[in-house]
């Protein structure tokens, strides 16, 4: 590159380390911030354009080791550490077991045993027959509720002159620490600061530079045209009233340079289509309803009167939680009501599922599979005549493609009334389909689900993947209803709005929704 081009294309930053250091220095990034009294980031900044430029080359890295305090040492250092603790506390308490003492003092129960270890091993702290805890150092070798010589003592120093330099410092350099201060910190410190440690250990990597062969003839040009890094680069209120800029050189601009990019902050396309569902149904009088991700198999499955043998209660089909594994409890009359409406159909005119009932496996829990589960839940305390949406996610194993997602949202809802029928079903449906979705071909599918009858299913065709199913639907099954405390018909839906999402937004994949490419994203959500 030509020298008069390059010294152009030099910040003010990038000229004041050149013509202040000579061929043969060594540069770093805090050294050069150090000597030229820059701010702090701006020392990496211009050594990395030199580097670009081909003014410096790296000649070597150092790793050096930092020790920090964690949140748990910030609370050592306030409150004292768990030895210090212990000790006074058994000073003015002796003959508390170490449960009690970690009961006592708040801290747990391992923490507690580990400083018990310590200070017995130091000679300080002893246990009885009974597991008792009490002093075993002469009084006189205490001062202030402390150790006053030996090992016990220095340790007992070490850690708090630890503590109390590295929250005045911030970091402690390992270059810095004695033999003595390495070993403590060694039980002391966890790389990455874990919770229970109450030092972190930071490893900094240091670059080191060296001018390249080009250093001299840029110095060289830059001395002759009078560049020395202080030229003004913005005029100010200030300059312009004081007429300081009279005797100051201006840097030079390229007027062609195009200007930066400004990026605009915009809700993500997605996330807007789902606030405009929101506000379309509520606009037509529904209400919204939400729940918990973790679910019971009841409410999830047996309220919607789906088997307890159902395939789709397969381990393959649902997603259990391990801890806890289920729920202590099922509210009343509801259990009962739906138990005997499996069993043997109840009170509802049906003859039911003819299986014995499993109370327990109903309680069960799993991430929610599907969206009803909240219809079922709203059933018990809906109004009549009412209308309920929940726009809701759920969790179901699947083979991610185009159209399926291990993890998607349904819209889900339910219409109660005496004059609730299949046509103001197939209306609900239009409505999803056409106005929400933007589909401009619709179809009507048989279909079956355990919980509705009749039951139908909603299709559209998109331009490029053609038919897929955007729900299923139907008229609530007595068997639900009425075990449920609703004596009037209830139409209920279950769309992926995902689904809806890919028409609305003219995209072809529902990965695409959940995209990590930003710029795709800003691209979609301009073009909405």
């Amino acid at each position: 590159m030509d020298i008069q081009r390059i010294i152009k294309n030099l910040h003010p930053l990038e000229v004041k380390i050149i013509l202040h250091y000579g061929k043969t220095d060594e540069l770093s990034a805090e050294s050069v911030e150090n000597e030229l009294d820059f701010k702090r980031g701006n020392g990496n900044q211009a050594l990395s354009w030199l580097l670009t430029k081909g003014i410096i080359v790296e000649k070597r890295r150092e790793t050096a080791v930092f020790y920090e305090l964690t949140e748990l040492g910030r609370f050592w250092k306030e409150k004292g550490t768990p030895e210090e603790r212990i000790l006074e506390l058994i000073r003015i308490k002796p003959g508390l077991t170490l449960p009690e003492i970690a009961v006592t003092l708040g801290i747990e129960s391992k923490d507690a045993g580990s400083a018990f270890g310590i200070l017995s091993k130091l000679g300080l702290l002893g246990m009885d027959s009974e597991k008792r805890v009490g002093i075993i150092l002469p009084p006189e070798q205490l001062a202030n509720g402390r150790p006053s010589s030996g090992p016990a003592a220095e340790r007992f120093a070490v850690v708090r002159d630890l503590l109390d330099k590295a929250a005045e410092s911030g970091a402690l350099p390992e270059t810095s620490l004695s033999a003595a201060e390495k070993q403590t910190l060694s039980s002391l410190a966890k790389k990455r600061g874990a919770a229970d440690s109450a030092f972190r250990v930071i490893e900094r990597e240091t670059a080191f530079f060296i001018f390249a062969e080009r250093y001299a003839a840029v110095r060289a040009a830059l001395e002759d045209a009078g560049v020395s890094g202080d030229e003004i680069g913005v005029l100010t209120a200030e300059t312009l009233e004081t007429g300081s800029w009279r005797n100051k050189k201006f840097r030079a601009y390229n007027v062609q340079v195009p200007p930066t990019r400004l990026l605009t902050g915009r809700t993500n396309a997605y996330s807007q289509f789902l606030e405009q569902t929101k506000d379309k149904l509520t606009s037509l009088g529904f209400e919204e309803f939400d729940g918990p991700l973790v679910e019971t198999e009841f409410w999830n499955s047996d309220a919607l009167f789906m088997p307890q043998f159902h395939a789709a209660r397969d381990i393959h089909d649902v997603y259990r939680v391990s801890e806890p594994s289920a729920a202590k409890t099922i509210d009343e009359p509801w259990l009962s009501a739906v138990a005997a409406a499996h069993e043997n159909g109840g009170g509802t005119g049906s003859r039911g599922w003819g299986y014995a009932f499993d109370r327990d496996f109903a309680k069960r829990l799993i991430l929610r599979s599907q969206g009803t589960v909240m219809s079922a839940k709203t059933l018990p305390h809906a109004k009549i005549p009412g209308k309920y949406f929940g726009i809701l996610r759920c969790f179901r194993y699947d083979k991610v493609d185009a159209t399926h997602l291990s993890d998607f949202y349904q819209t889900e809802g339910i219409v109660l009334g005496e004059d609730v029928n299949l046509r103001t079903l197939l209306g609900m449906l239009e409505m999803f389909a056409v106005e929400v979705a933007g589909a401009k071909e619709v179809k009507y599918v048989p279909g079956y689900f355990p919980f509705t009858e009749p039951s139908v299913e909603v299709h559209i065709k998109h331009p490029k993947l053609g038919w897929f199913e955007l729900g299923g639907s139907g008229i609530f099954r007595p068997e639900v209803t009425s075990s449920l405390g609703v004596s009037v018909p209830v139409a209920a839906w279950g769309i992926g709005i995902d689904r809806m999402a890919l028409m609305a937004l003219g995209l072809s994949d529902l990965r695409e929704l959940f995209s990590y490419d930003i710029e795709a994203v800003r691209l979609r959500t301009h073009s909405r």
